[in-house]
């Protein structure tokens, strides 16, 4: 990392100045250090989940419209597309919205299931150029499509990216202090957001597709500067510092902390010893793939067919407003962490459920009157999502020993993975089923 370099050339070349300014240096320096790390993990988890918050906000786009020879994208600009299916109360698309999920999420899911067993092999430096290149790949593939399945594989690339930056910024975290987990956090909560609303807002201003997604490229570009020239060197971090308090009352998952143990040990943990640390992060993976199964079931199972003719927005635009606004509530929970620490995520899986056997409810019945109640219960459903991931991370930031965090949240990565896979692949026959009613 150029950052990291510059970071160290200054600290030995300070060494042997006036020593009238000792005492003052390093708190400058530490609070420095504070800043630029929390500002970079927060830009790198918003830069790392914007391209695969853009394309799940693009499709309903992508499988509605084919390129033709008159139009710059496979996506039509015009406001108000045509129903596929306007026989059906759901207005259905010939094939769900889950086919992108799932090529948005499938990727992901092979990267995370291979990183605990060999990823931390390969240095960081290579792991994020892959990921920029990804990114970028994956909006200039998309924006020139000629068709669907062109456009599905350019959202590949857009998940390999997501993936493999989730993987490696997650267990770069324990390098860092902890604090930095809550800047992460935000910062992917804030892709959602600032992804869901740019495709929104450029495509209602009047920007083709294609102008909308070559605009974004400026982001893979911003993720590799945030790495390679804003963190500062993690030999000068202290990873506990200002959270001794928390370390004291830590309750490691699993008890073979020594007292010099330091992060970045994790390739020389045995695999009985990362089956052991596995087993006892299950207490915090499984409410969360519950959590995100129960999610992202409502995100690209039902958005789709909670379809209100009584109102001026046409289906696409419905659709765009559901994910904006899902992705306001991610953001606003995953930036609370400073106000709010939940412990038993328990609670939030049991709640996520609820909203879904509820909306569930209203798509077989269709008793809600309006959708600005769906509006509320889907900003309520981010709220619950953001909360649900960021406390889980924080609580394993706590509770695992330094020698084994790098694995435990490269581990714990596969927790929402998972659950939107398993909601993707349920997803495509209840859309093929209730399609059929009408």
């Amino acid at each position: 990392m150029g950052g990291c370099a510059g970071s160290r050339r200054r600290l030995s070349d300070s060494e042997g100045e006036e020593t009238v300014l000792e005492p003052r240096l390093p708190l400058l320096d530490h609070q420095g250090a504070h800043w630029k790390n929390a500002v970079g993990f927060w830009l790198l988890g918003l830069c790392n989940n914007f391209s695969y918050v853009v394309m799940l906000s693009a499709a309903h786009d992508i499988l509605s419209h084919e390129r033709t020879s008159g139009n710059q994208s496979h996506v039509d600009p015009g406001p108000a597309p045509i129903p596929h299916n306007s026989s059906s109360r759901f207005d259905c698309n010939s094939v769900s919205t889950a086919a992108v999920l799932l090529a948005d999420i499938l990727p992901t899911l092979v990267i995370k299931l291979l990183a605990p067993l060999g990823l931390h092999l390969l240095p960081y430096s290579p792991r994020v150029l892959v990921s920029g290149i990804c990114a970028a790949g994956s909006f200039v593939l998309v924006a020139f499509s000629h068709s669907v399945g062109t456009s599905l594989c350019g959202v590949v690339l857009a998940s390999i990216s997501s993936g493999l930056g989730e993987v490696t910024f997650l267990s770069l975290t324990a390098f860092y202090p902890r604090a930095v987990i809550s800047w992460w956090s935000s910062g992917t909560g804030g892709a959602g957001l600032l992804g869901a609303l740019s495709y929104l807002g450029l495509t209602q201003a009047g920007l083709s597709p294609q102008q909308t997604l070559l605009s974004m490229l400026g982001i893979p570009a911003l993720l590799l500067a945030s790495y390679f020239l804003l963190l500062t060197s993690p030999e000068a971090q202290d990873p506990g510092g200002e959270e001794e308090a928390e370390n004291s009352a830590r309750q490691p998952l699993i008890r073979t902390e020594t007292p010099g143990s330091k992060p970045g040990s994790s390739s020389s943990l045995s695999l009985r010893e990362r089956w052991t640390v596995f087993k006892g992060l299950l207490w915090y993976i499984v409410p969360l793939v519950v959590v995100y199964f129960a999610e992202y079931f409502i995100n690209q199972g039902l958005f789709e067919l909670l379809f209100f003719r009584n109102t001026s927005l046409s289906h696409a635009q419905q659709y765009r407003w559901y994910q904006m606004l899902y992705q306001a509530g991610v953001f606003a929970s995953r930036s609370s962490l400073r106000c709010c620490h939940i412990r038993f995520t328990w609670a939030l899986a049991l709640l996520q459920c609820l909203n879904l056997a509820f909306l569930l409810a209203d798509v077989w019945l269709g008793f809600l009157p309006s959708i600005y109640f769906v509006f509320l219960i889907i900003l309520y459903e981010g709220l619950l999502g953001g909360a649900a991931y960021v406390n889980t991370f924080h609580n394993i930031a706590l509770e695992t020993s330094d020698e084994h965090r790098e694995f435990a949240m490269a581990a714990t990565c596969i927790s929402d993975t998972l659950g939107i896979s398993l909601s993707g692949l349920l997803a495509l026959p209840l859309h093929d089923f209730l399609c059929q009613l009408s």
